[in-house]
């Protein structure tokens, strides 16, 4: 694992003390992701695929129309499969059905609710999710390495203490892991509502879900030599 830091030699007359220090942080995210699946089923592959292309553009039309609440809009995979008949000879096809994977990333968690319902209403729409996250360069992650280099220090200080004496110098500090500890699974949103609905369905309320950032380092002083 990657190490932050920086060491000196101490002297070897100097008396060390390596200790741990580690902070946890639960903090609201920052991004929601879902995953959106456009399908398409027909018997002619053509018109299959133009109402896979049609329905593809209008879920992507309806998600950019959010815009600065999507920060991501992505492809993933497109597939369009022939099944074959179930009885007969030959290579008969049966009927054709496509399918196209998209994933958004959001910032308004007001607007996530409205644009997964709305999504969820479309024709052989399905919606995935959320899942909530923090940005990579997230402050939650420079709070939570400070706090652990503070719980570092105050351990270190309180075994000098508990010998009468007090810290002299740092000589390594190590950054042992800063990670996103995942939250327990929980069933996510799956949705897909028919087209024909007599009414729109009122807009979901999504509970953003907290997210704990933590931090471990290690750190290593040398002590005034104390008098035992």
């Amino acid at each position: 694992m990657p190490t932050d830091g920086f060491t000196t030699e101490p002297s070897p007359r100097s008396p060390r003390v390596t200790v741990r220090g580690e902070a946890r942080l639960e903090v609201d995210p920052e991004l929601a992701r879902i995953g959106v699946t456009v399908g398409a089923r027909g018997t002619d592959r053509d018109a299959t695929l133009r109402d896979l292309t049609r329905r593809n553009a209008e879920a992507l039309d309806l998600i950019r129309s959010y815009g600065e609440a999507v920060e991501r809009l992505e492809t993933g995979a497109f597939t369009l499969t022939p099944e074959p008949a179930r009885h007969g000879r030959g290579e008969r096809v049966r009927a054709y059905s496509g399918r196209v994977h998209l994933t958004a990333e959001l910032t308004d968690f007001t607007a996530l609710g409205e644009l997964a319902t709305r999504l969820a209403e479309r024709e052989l729409t399905r919606v995935d999710g959320p899942w909530w996250a923090l940005r990579p360069d997230s402050p939650a992650y420079a709070r939570v390495r400070r706090l652990a280099v503070t719980a570092a220090v105050q351990r270190a200080r309180e075994y000098a203490e508990a010998l009468g004496t007090t810290l002299d110098a740092l000589l390594e500090l190590s950054d042992t892991g800063t990670d996103l500890v995942p939250p327990a699974p929980a069933g996510g949103l799956r949705m897909a509502f028919a087209a024909e609905a007599v009414e729109a369905a009122p807009p979901l309320t999504l509970e953003p879900q907290l997210q704990t950032a933590s931090a471990e380092v290690t750190a290593r002083f040398t002590l005034h030599p104390p008098a035992l």
